[in-house]
Parts: structure tokens; sequence; C-alpha cells
């Protein structure tokens, strides 16, 4: 397609004839809701002039629902690819029109969770955050509850019995899975390691009890050593991994509970150790996937972040419609598995 995109550039890429988008675009009969979305949908992908307009035609009679979501970290691959995610539920929601305010907290410090939670909650009918678990994010979670503004918990649990709902993996199930890997992929027992990136994070901490117990109960021959705080940056996660192995010369592997794993595969990239040691990180990400390719890292345990950003819209959208429940509620997504076979 050479120039501005025409109308009928944008029937043939909604699979639609032209009658149908011009009746789209100026509103004249009705269109069904399905056909409607498609053209909007062909329109921003080829880039059509007007679709600031079909946007208005296809959601202006749809009952509208304003979502905030705070996510970390916004230069990550990861949460990037949330934020996208989050946006294309929105859009696809059927028969709603939801729009989102995505935000991302500059750090995880209680004063800036909670300066967020209330600057979203001024905008916004309901709100999902990804931090945490202080008693002063509780406090204002409280407060929101009180003015019938459900806030839900992402990836990481927080303010349990006061939030509407946590949304996410099973934490200690993949904390299990990668002590499961690293034993069973072990030639002999040794000492083995976990990071997290802050004792604060719920999640964090529930893998690092499931990697712990798994060794416990089923392979308490390997020693897991103190666990590490590397505050999700690559740079303490580089610097502590090559404290560690200088540290262990008997290491057998270790596991990224959050972020940071840049950190992780640029230390072990440097002391040339693939295919050396067992490691298990979160989430497929280019850094993660090259490490994967380069048997630095042997497996990576991933959200399946579509899924995910569609079940929270429509959760979110559930709690505003029906209002707050009775019992807070959690909902588990199966986790991704990832090894260098199948990349």
């Amino acid at each position: 397609m050479s120039g501005r995109p025409t109308i009928a550039d944008l029937a043939k890429a909604a699979g639609v004839s032209v009658a149908t988008v011009d009746r789209v675009l100026n509103g004249r009969h009705r269109v069904r809701e399905e056909t409607a979305r498609r053209v909007y949908d062909a329109a921003k992908s080829i880039g059509y002039h007007a679709v600031g307009l079909l946007r208005q035609r296809v959601f202006e009679d749809l009952p509208q629902y304003r979502l905030g979501f705070i996510l970390q970290k916004p230069n990550q691959f990861f949460y990037q690819s949330m934020a996208r995610e989050i946006e294309n539920a929105a859009l696809s929601a059927p028969s709603i029109r939801v729009v989102p305010q995505i935000d991302f907290a500059a750090s995880s410090t209680p004063t800036a969770i909670t300066e967020k939670l209330r600057a979203m909650a001024a905008r916004n009918q309901a709100i999902a955050l990804v931090g945490p678990d202080y008693p002063a994010v509780t406090t204002v979670v409280e407060e929101l509850k009180e003015r019938g503004i459900p806030v839900f918990s992402l990836l990481s649990d927080f303010a349990t019995g006061v939030r509407e709902g946590y949304v996410g993996l099973n934490n200690r199930k993949a904390g299990r899975t990668a002590a499961w890997m690293i034993a069973k992929a072990a030639t002999r027992p040794g000492k083995v390691a976990a990071f997290v990136g802050s004792h604060r994070f719920h999640g964090h901490e529930l893998r690092e009890i499931g990697f712990r117990s798994y060794f416990r109960e089923h392979a308490p021959e390997f020693e897991v050593l103190d666990t590490l705080v590397n505050l999700e940056t690559a740079e303490i996660t580089h610097e502590a991994t090559l404290n560690l192995l200088q540290r262990h010369p008997d290491l057998i592997g270790f596991y990224v509970c959050g972020g940071g794993m840049e950190g992780a595969i640029s230390a072990l990239a440097e002391e040339k150790l693939a295919r050396k040691l067992l490691v298990v990180v979160n989430e497929l990400t280019p850094e993660s996937r090259a490490a994967l390719a380069e048997d630095l890292v042997t497996m990576a345990i991933a959200t399946p972040v579509a899924q995910l950003a569609r079940e929270l819209v429509g959760l979110m959208v559930g709690a505003i419609d029906r209002g707050l429940a009775a019992v807070p509620g959690q909902t588990f997504l199966p986790f991704d598995i990832f090894t260098p076979e199948n990349i």
C-alpha cells in the first residue's frame, strides 16, 4: 500500500465492502458491533486518517468504564508488553467502552504508591496495581473501598482481605517449579540460591517460599543459601551474581524470583558459564530468550500477559457493575514454561 490509505484500502483490510465502511464512518444505518470493531481495528493497523472518527462512531453509544492501571518500571520490556495488552483488552471488550489510564510508579516506596493510588482514584472507577505490600497501601485501599472504588492487586498480592481481588500467577507454584527444574536437571547435589526484588513484594516472597519448600520436601541434599535482595535492578543483580559465584564456587544454580534477571545474565556471560549453572528466571523477554538460546538460562517461567489483561479488565468491569464483593477473590492464571528447546 503506497501513499495515504483510502476508504477502499480500509474496506479491503477489514474484509468488508466500501458501503459498510461508509456506514460506519457516517453513522448511516446500524452496523453490527463486531463488524464496526473490525473496521476500526483495520483502520488502526493501516494508519487510516479518520481512525479517531471511527473510534467515536464505534464506541459512542456503549456504556463507558474508566479503569486505572499502575505498573512498575516503564522501561522494561515486560511492563511495556503489559501496557499494550491492557490497551488491547480494553478495546476488544464487547458491548462496552473501556477507557484505560495506564501509569507507572516512579518508585516502590509507600509514599509514591499511595500518591499514585489516590491520583488514579480521582479519575477512575476501578484500579489495578503492581506494587509492594505496605500497611500504608492497605490503608489507602481501605479508603477507596469505602468510596466504592475497587482495587485489584496485579502479579503480586497486597492488602489481602481488603483489596477486591488478586490477578496473576500462583507464585508459590512458580517457586516450586523453579526448584523442581534445578533439582531434576542437576547432576549432583549442591548449593542453590534465590534473588528477590524486595521482601515487601508478596509475590517474590511466595516464590521464595515455594522454592525453599520444594528442596526441603523433595531434595534436602541441596543447600539453599540465604536469599539475596536485588531491588529488581540489573546493576545490583550483576554484582550480586559475581559475588555469589566467587563466594560459592560449588554453586549448582539459582532462581531470580522477580526482576533484574538481565544483570544475572550479563554476569553469567561475562564469566563464560553457559551450560555450567542451572538458572531459572521469570518472563520471556528479548534478553531471556537470547540467554535461553545461548544456554545461559535453563528455564523461563512466563506470565500469559494477553490472557491476564483480558481477565483483569473483565473482573474490574464486573466489580463496577455488581458492586464490591463480600469476600475478596483471587484469580490464578496458568504460567508458560520456556526452555532452550521450545523458544
